[in-house]
């Protein structure tokens, strides 16, 4: 998970950018929760970026990414401002929680959120995220969500935050 450095995997050169899904659909999504994303220059050090390189940064309300920066980390980054109060938000710069509860939360909604993404999904976003070297316990991202995230979600449930966008069909709500 996010509180160890990310391990790249030989793998991670297919992790899905932004630069192949597009900002559209992103922001979108962002707006949804009050967030605001910011696109970076090629090249350019990313503000509020916790690991450096492509990763996403946080600032207030704003996720702040490159054409380069991986659709996970984005997510990442934004979903840990959703999970915090409003008036957290406006506080953060780089490191959004040292919360474990927090950190779950925003793996498990960072998932969930991934169905609103047209062309991403769990499944690519599940896959993507062990390919980066994302760590749980029970050795995938995809067996630590289906069998050992109940406290994230109930702390997602507790707070009215989505633990779920699509139907059984598999169609996105």
């Amino acid at each position: 998970m996010h509180p160890t450095a990310p391990v790249h995997a030989p793998s991670v050169d297919a992790v899905l950018r932004l630069a192949e899904l597009g900002e559209a659909p992103v922001a979108a999504l962002l707006a949804r929760f009050d967030l605001r994303l910011e696109r970076v220059a090629d090249g350019e050090p990313i503000p509020g970026s916790f690991w450096g390189d492509e990763e996403a940064g946080i600032i207030g309300t704003t996720v702040y990414a490159r054409g380069d920066t991986p659709v996970h980390s984005l997510l990442h980054e934004a979903c840990h401002l959703i999970v915090l109060p409003p008036e957290r938000r406006a506080a953060v710069h780089t490191d959004a929680t040292d919360s474990i509860e927090e950190e779950d939360a925003t793996c498990y909604l960072q998932i969930v959120l991934a169905d609103a993404l047209p062309g991403v999904g769990r499944d690519r976003l599940m896959a993507d995220m062990d390919a980066w070297g994302y760590s749980f316990r029970l050795g995938s991202t995809r067996a630590w969500f289906e069998q050992d995230a109940e406290n994230a979600r109930q702390f997602l449930l507790d707070r009215q935050l989505p633990v779920e966008l699509r139907a059984r069909s598999g169609t996105t709500a």
